[in-house]
C-alpha cells in the first residue's frame, strides 16, 4: 500500500498530466510506463555492467556507441536517462521525440517478441517541454524515495498505485486485482522452474509478474545457473492474452521491466475460436473478467459442449480445464455465484471440478478486497486437471480479513488471514481434525455432492450461537428505580444551590 510522501509526488506526478491536457487514466498509465521503462533500461544495465565487470564477463550493452535510429546512426549513451535527465527542457523533448522513443520502440524490431508487437503502434504523447521536464524530474524522486525504502515489492505498489488510477471497471467487465492476493495465490501454487504459467485475461500481466518474481527470490540457482531452464523462463514459460491493446502494452513492457527478456503476450479472445489452446499449460493463475453475458456465437463450441451458457464466469473455468495438461494446476478468482448458482450451467461446471478432476480448495474472501473498484464477493478456487477425478476432501477457508480494511479506503490494519491460509494449505493433513466451527477445514466429497454440488462455505460451516443470559425483570427494574432515585437526589441538590 503506498501513503506517505510517495503517495502524493504520484498524485502529484498524475496532477501535472491533467494540467498538461493529458486526462485519459489509460494514457497518463501508458506515457508514465513508457518513461519508467526508459529508465529501468539504465538501470538495468548500469547494474548488469557492474555484475558482469565483478564476474569477468565483458557486458553487452543496449546503449552503444553506434546504433542506427531513424535511418540515421547515433550514440546511444546520451539516450541514457542518467544522462539526458540534465538536459534543459527543449532539448530533452526533441532528444525523447527524435531519439530516446525512436530507439526504444525499436529495440526488439528483429524479433516477433511481445514488446515488438506492441511498441509498434505506441506513440509519445506528452504535449510541451515543461511537462516532460516536471515528470522526469518527478519520476527521478519517486525513483529515490522507492529506493529508500526497505520494502522488496515497493516498485510494484507503486505501479498498483498507478493502475489504481483506473477508477473503473474495464469494458469487459475487469477489474484490478490487489497484489497482495496476487503474491498469496502464487504462494499457494508454488511454480516451478519447469512450469508453463499461463493468464487467459492477463490485462497488465501482474499474475505472470508475480510469478517471475517467486520464481527469482525461490528457484534462482535452478533457473539462471541452467542454460535450458533459463532460456525456457525468457521465452516459453510466460503466456497472457487480452483483448484491449494498452493493457496488453503495458503488460509486455511490466514483464520487461521484470527481467522477462521474451515473453508471449497476444492480442487474443480466450473464449473464441481464435484460442486453440488445449493440454498446454501446467499452471494458470487467473482473475478473469465477469462481464456477465456474451453472444454464444463469439464463443468456442467446444467450451458449450461442456458448460452450455453465456456467462464468461463459467466458460472461462471450462476453459482452464481444456488449456491445462493433465495434473496442471489452476487458481482463479471467482464471483461467488459460481459457488453456489442453481442454473443446470453452474451445477455442471461444478461437477465436472469434483467427479472429473481435483478440486483442492475454496477461499471465500471477504467483498471488500475488490474496493474501491467494486464490492463483489468473490472467491478463489484451487484445482488439478485429471481427467479422471480425484476429490475426496475440498478445503474451506473463511477469509475474513486480508490486511487492509474493507471499505472504500482500504487502509492498513492489523487483522490479516493471509499468512495463516498459506500455512494451513502447506499442511492440509493437519486440517483433518478442525471443526467446521473453525475459520478453516475439510469437506468430504460425498457431503458436498449431497449439497448438489454447492460449494458456499456457509452450507457447511457451523456457527456457534452464545448463550447470553440476562437479569430477570423484576432486578432490572429494580436498577432502573434506584438509578431514578438517585438522578432525583442529585437534582434537589442542585436546586438548592441556586
Amino acid at each position: 500500500m503506498i501513503i506517505g510522501e510517495i503517495k502524493n509526488k504520484i498524485d502529484s506526478l498524475w496532477d501535472a498530466f491533467a494540467a498538461g491536457g493529458i486526462v485519459n487514466p489509460l494514457e497518463v498509465i501508458e506515457q508514465i510506463t513508457y518513461l519508467m521503462f526508459i529508465k529501468d533500461l539504465d538501470d538495468i544495465d548500469i547494474v548488469s555492467s557492474k555484475e558482469d565487470s565483478m564476474l569477468g564477463i565483458k557486458h553487452e550493452t543496449i546503449f552503444k556507441e553506434k546504433v542506427i535510429v531513424n535511418d540515421r546512426e547515433i550514440d546511444a549513451t546520451k539516450l541514457r536517462w542518467s544522462n539526458f535527465k540534465h538536459f534543459e527542457a527543449k532539448k530533452m523533448y526533441d532528444l525523447m521525440q527524435n531519439e530516446v522513443f525512436p530507439f526504444i520502440k525499436n529495440l526488439h524490431a528483429e524479433k516477433e517478441s511481445a514488446y515488438s508487437k506492441y511498441m509498434g503502434d505506441a506513440i509519445f504523447k506528452l504535449p510541451t517541454p515543461q511537462l516532460l521536464q516536471k515528470v522526469v524530474s518527478a519520476l527521478d524522486e519517486i525513483y529515490e524515495i522507492m529506493n529508500g525504502m526497505e520494502r522488496s515489492d515497493v516498485r510494484g505498489d507503486v505501479y498498483e498505485y498507478l493502475l489504481s488510477k483506473i477508477s473503473q471497471s474495464g469494458l469487459n467487465g475487469q477489474f484490478r486485482t490487489p497484489r497482495h492476493i496476487i503474491k498469496m495465490m502464487v504462494e499457494l501454487m508454488k511454480p516451478n522452474e519447469k512450469d508453463s504459467v499461463c493468464d487467459p485475461a492477463c490485462g497488465t500481466s501482474g499474475f505472470l509478474v508475480t510469478t517471475a518474481e517467486y520464481l527469482r527470490n525461490n528457484l534462482k540457482k535452478e533457473i539462471f545457473f541452467n542454460e535450458k531452464n533459463k532460456k525456457h523462463y525468457n521465452n516459453e514459460m510466460f503466456t497472457g492474452y487480452d483483448m484491449d491493446r494498452t493493457m496488453l502494452r503495458i503488460g509486455a513492457m511490466n514483464m520487461m521491466t521484470h527481467g522477462i527478456e521474451n515473453p508471449f503476450i497476444e492480442y487474443r479472445d480466450s473464449l473464441s475460436e481464435q484460442n486453440k489452446d488445449q493440454d498446454k499449460y501446467t499452471l494458470i493463475l487467473a482473475n478473469p473478467p465477469f462481464k456477465g453475458s456474451l453472444d454464444e456465437d463469439i464463443v468456442s463450441p467446444d467450451l458449450l459442449k461442456v458448460c452450455k451458457t453465456k456467462k464468461t464466469e463459467l466458460l472461462f473455468l471450462t476453459l482452464f480445464l481444456r488449456m491445462l495438461k493433465v495434473g496442471g494446476r489452476c487458481a482463479c478468482i471467482v464471483p461467488d455465484g459460481v459457488l453456489f448458482g442453481s442454473s443446470n450451467a453452474h451445477k455442471a461446471i461444478r461437477k465436472v471440478l469434483i467427479e472429473d478432476n481435483n478440486l483442492n480448495a475454496v477461499i471465500s474472501m471477504p467483498s471488500g478486497v475488490f474496493k474501491p473498484y467494486a464490492g463483489v464477493s468473490t472467491a478463489i478456487l484451487i484445482f488439478t486437471k485429471t481427467g479422471a477425478g480425484g476429490t475426496e476432501n475440498v478445503w474451506f477457508y473463511d477469509m475474513t480479513a486480508d490486511g487492509f480494511s474493507l471499505d472504500d479506503k482500504r487502509a492498513v490494519v492489523s487483522e490479516n488471514d493471509i499468512t495463516d491460509i498459506l500455512e494451513r494449505f502447506k499442511n492440509l493433513d493437519k486440517e483433518k481434525n478442525r471443526k467446521r466451527t473453525d475459520k478453516s477445514f475439510l469437506v468430504p466429497k460425498k457431503d458436498i455432492v449431497d449439497n448438489g454440488y454447492d460449494l458456499s462455505i456457509n452450507k457447511y460451516k457451523e456457527i456457534v450461537q452464545e448463550k447470553v443470559e440476562y437479569e430477570s425483570p423484576k432486578v432490572i427494574l429494580k436498577e432502573i428505580m434506584d438509578m431514578e432515585e438517585d438522578f432525583q437526589k442529585q437534582l434537589k441538590e442542585l436546586e438548592e444551590l441556586l
